[in-house]
């Protein structure tokens, strides 16, 4: 069992900033990626930012140069720093985690966190 706790979501104001944490816990034996993706509404979810377990990112395009992905793998925690917010980043901002349990240290799976609202006000 994996818990993702998310904090950091909010209302804020076109230009504005935020920080999002994940922090994971449970039956982890290792991770291999933690990221963000984000769920507008009407939207399709989709992929925000990913840093792998060997520090590589990537990015949406439409948040390169305004949100940055950094991990303190010493408490599991992944933060996304997003700065310039636009309307446009509005959405439900999710937590993942592809991980091994310390019960199948074979198979990769898959943690989500519950969601932190961002809305950004023009």
């Amino acid at each position: 069992q994996v818990q993702l706790v998310e904090s950091g979501g909010g209302l804020v104001q076109a230009g504005g900033s935020l920080r999002l944490s994940c922090a994971a816990s449970g039956s982890i034996f290792s991770i291999n990626a933690m990221g963000w993706y984000r769920q507008g509404s009407g939207k399709q979810r989709e992929l925000v930012a990913r840093m792998s377990s060997g520090g590589s990112t990537n990015y949406a395009d439409s948040v390169k140069g305004r949100f940055t992905i950094s991990r303190d793998n010493a408490k599991n925690t992944v933060y996304l720093q997003m700065n310039t917010l636009k309307p446009e980043d509005t959405a439900v901002y999710y937590c993942n985690l592809e991980f091994r349990s310390a019960s199948n240290v074979i198979g990769v799976q898959y943690g989500w966190g519950q969601g932190t609202q961002v809305t950004v006000s023009s």
